[in-house]
């Protein structure tokens, strides 16, 4: 399946320290000559975004566990891997059974998919919810059979950043392209180029932002000479388009990971984007990298006229470098006080490299018990699933001046306050089945988060009914329902009933059948409360009457406890 991986040995940094994280500094946030004006990717943070896993039975075009095994014929398991921690997998509506042991708390050992659209949406929700900006979405050599299923993952993206309000570009990895000269030039004019369209594709000084990763790497995967790699930027360049370079960290002297005599190659980008994955691991190592190579490579860029956008890793979790949020922090810190114009997360989904910041297993039982994983909690703090998310977003206000410049993360590995007793949605992102839709109006939509989207029946077809999979028995004592804001939704009466069920097979009546009126002068909501809280797993709701449309219609199904 060719060369996946970006990781590069670790270099000499941590034998030229300059400065260690035990002395405590005081430093105002320096002031850098910035190229370019704020834009989608200069005082932006960007998340590297792969999209490259899919599961048998997801109906992507690959039709292959891909990525998330080695052997991608066959389901994913402790002997047959290709990953090294485990996503928390919590919001997705749909996902795949593998071959691993069940988690530590009896769960399935299930996988998301990216080609499924509700798990990006579900990626661009969180970006969204955190305030990260903009996604670089992972392009490499789209000729051979990887290609119909990155071309669905671009077209997938777009319609995510387009509802969530994010920005996206592609960013081409020429790694182990051999007919990257020309294929590349092909590539952008006939299928990428379609996308600059999009409201939601980034700009930075008007212009299409795209990156070129692997440039001037010294190594077999990326043999291309100067020459050829400087006509393709200015290629690029020509085409009217923003052009940044994800290059090796010795870019400016030529050495180490860097071919000598690109130097060339890298002024001639607009941005640069050093890689550090596997050069950097623990708090001193990213402070020598911030005395060794980020502020020589600020002056640099200054001197050039060059945007520069450093990147920043979360660890890798197998090989215990996160330091609950300590290890990543001190690289924002460092990235802000010398004054860079952008930040680079690598990465969004990085499973296979351990250093992704999308939602990750909290503790050993959110884990498969066969697999040898390690959880967020792995030295001894507890950390939320979603504390990498929460802690990009901090490091992206602290990039933008919305909080001061400081050492110390301002976010807890958990959320200490909890949510009031019967205020948490049971029902957020869980499993829906119907008994019919029509035409995309299908049952997921209703508890997608969306308003904006909803559930609608076959028409002229009661009764009908939707149902949500709470995962396991849950008390339950109150539904809401929600029918879009949008003022086109009239004021409408609809009959409904309740019924939950244990085993998904025989339900028994929960709430007698009623009218509900949904009226946009109150926002178009209804409630539904039970006698008395109820333990159960599947929620169904009856729908046999609605005096505003044949149908049974809802937008959001919420469940509450007590």
């Amino acid at each position: 399946m060719g060369v996946t991986r970006r990781v590069f040995l670790r270099a000499a940094i941590a034998a030229t320290a300059v400065g260690t994280a035990g002395v405590t500094e005081t430093v105002l946030a320096r002031t850098a000559s910035a190229a370019s004006p704020p834009g989608d990717v200069v005082g932006r943070i960007s998340v590297g975004y792969q999209g490259w896993f899919a599961c048998i039975g997801d109906s992507a075009p690959i039709d292959g566990w891909w990525h998330w095994s080695q052997n991608w014929s066959q389901s994913p398991s402790s002997s047959n891997t290709a990953i090294k921690c485990w996503p928390d997998v919590r919001d997705y509506t749909n996902t795949y059974q593998t071959s691993y042991a069940a988690l530590g708390n009896g769960r399935p050992a299930t996988l998301f998919s990216s080609y499924d659209q509700q798990t990006v949406n579900t990626h661009f929700l969180w970006l969204q919810q955190n305030g990260i900006d903009t996604v670089a979405l992972q392009r490499f050599n789209p000729t051979g059979g990887e290609g119909p299923t990155r071309d669905a993952m671009a077209t997938k993206v777009r319609g995510a950043a387009e509802s969530y309000g994010r920005k996206f570009y592609i960013m081409y990895d020429v790694s182990d392209w051999t007919n990257m000269q020309s294929e590349i030039k092909t590539d952008w004019t006939t299928r990428m180029s379609a996308h600059t369209a999009s409201s939601a594709y980034a700009r930075q000084n008007g212009k299409p932002v795209v990156c070129i990763w692997g440039f001037g790497f010294n190594d077999n995967d990326h043999p291309f000479t100067a020459d050829a790699c400087l006509d393709v930027v200015n290629w690029f360049k020509g085409q009217g388009c923003y052009v940044i370079g994800g290059v090796p960290r010795e870019w400016r002297t030529g050495t180490g990971g860097s071919r000598p005599g690109y130097l060339g190659v890298y002024h001639a980008f607009n941005m640069i984007s050093p890689w550090m994955v596997g050069a950097i691991g623990n708090v001193t190592e990213a402070d020598n990298a911030y005395h060794t190579l980020t502020l020589g490579d600020q002056a640099d860029c200054n001197a050039n006229g060059i945007d520069y956008q450093p990147c920043v890793l979360p660890g890798d979790v197998s090989a215990r470098q996160r330091a609950h949020g300590d290890f990543m922090w001190r690289q924002f810190y460092n990235m802000v006080r010398a004054g860079v114009q952008g930040i680079y997360i690598s990465m969004f989904d990085e499973f296979n490299e351990g250093n992704q910041i999308a939602k990750t297993a909290e503790t050993q039982e959110w884990v498969p018990t066969d697999s040898g994983f390690l959880a967020l909690d792995e030295d001894g703090t507890a950390c939320s699933a979603d504390y990498y998310l929460r802690l990009t977003g901090d490091g992206g206000r602290m990039l933008k001046g919305q909080i001061a410049l400081t050492a110390t993360r301002p976010t807890q590995p958990t959320v200490t306050t909890d949510p009031p007793p019967g205020t948490t949605d049971l029902a957020l992102h869980r499993p829906t089945s119907e008994s019919s839709h029509t035409q995309t109006y299908a049952s997921g939509n209703a508890t997608d988060g969306d308003p904006n989207t909803y559930w609608e029946s076959a028409n002229n077809a009661f009764p009908q009914w939707v149902q949500v999979d709470l995962g396991a028995g849950t008390g339950v004592k109150r539904i809401v329902l929600d029918l879009p804001p949008a003022a086109a939704w009239a004021t409408r009466t609809q009959t409904i009933s309740v019924q939950g069920s244990t085993d998904g097979s025989a339900f028994a009546q929960l709430l007698a059948s009623a009218g509900y009126t949904f009226d946009p002068a109150t926002g178009n909501t209804a409630t539904l409360t039970l006698p008395a809280t109820v333990t159960t797993r599947y929620v169904r709701l009856t729908f046999t009457a609605n005096n505003g449309w044949p149908a049974g219609q809802v937008s959001e199904f919420q469940v509450f406890g007590a």
